[in-house]
């Protein structure tokens, strides 16, 4: 990635993979110390950063193409939701909150990219994640797009970290439906 990565940390090769889809405006969610903030904002697309502690993201902050936002997305009622049909990418890496999925996904806009990425059940062997209520369930990224977007690839196994996870990449081809 080069000069793409002002972090220290690099891009998810799943995320990197996909990465030339994605459109903007990005919506990095659950940023953590910005290292896909930083690959796309290096690429020249405006990105807002959104976590719950903007702490880890130091000199990000302060980037030109990148807006932090600092919420708390566990809250419910939520303070803060993504608008609906206005995201050219949505990034998700390593966080789950399953009632912030359907709102991502109406976030984006048409033609719009959904890069996401997360610990699965049977992760526990491995390490932490391994409580359920952060782990996907088998095929639960599909059922989440389903009949809203059009699936590019779509992974559930063990990687050699070791881990696993689930990911997809899908994209919206029709216009968003609006959550009610």
């Amino acid at each position: 990635m080069g000069g793409h990565n002002i972090t220290n940390q690099a891009p998810s090769p799943w995320i990197s993979r996909f990465s030339g889809l994605a459109q903007g405006p990005v919506l990095d969610v659950a940023c953590g110390a910005g290292r896909h903030a930083a690959l796309f904002a290096g690429r020249g697309f405006q990105v807002t950063a959104v976590d719950r502690d903007l702490s880890r993201l130091g000199d990000l902050r302060d980037h030109a193409n990148i807006a932090a936002l600092e919420t708390d997305l566990e809250t419910e009622p939520a303070p803060w939701r993504p608008d609906p049909g206005v995201w050219g990418t949505v990034v998700v890496a390593n966080y789950l909150w399953r009632p912030l999925i359907p709102a991502l996904v109406s976030a984006l806009a048409p033609g719009g990219v959904l890069l996401y990425e997360t610990f699965a059940v049977g992760n526990g062997k491995y390490g932490k994640p391994s409580n359920s209520d952060f782990l996907l369930r088998p095929g639960e990224l599909l059922d989440a797009v389903s009949g809203q977007l059009q699936v590019v690839a779509y992974e559930h196994g063990e990687t050699p970290s070791p881990a696993v996870v689930q990911r997809i990449c899908a994209v919206r081809s029709e216009a968003p439906v609006a959550l009610t």
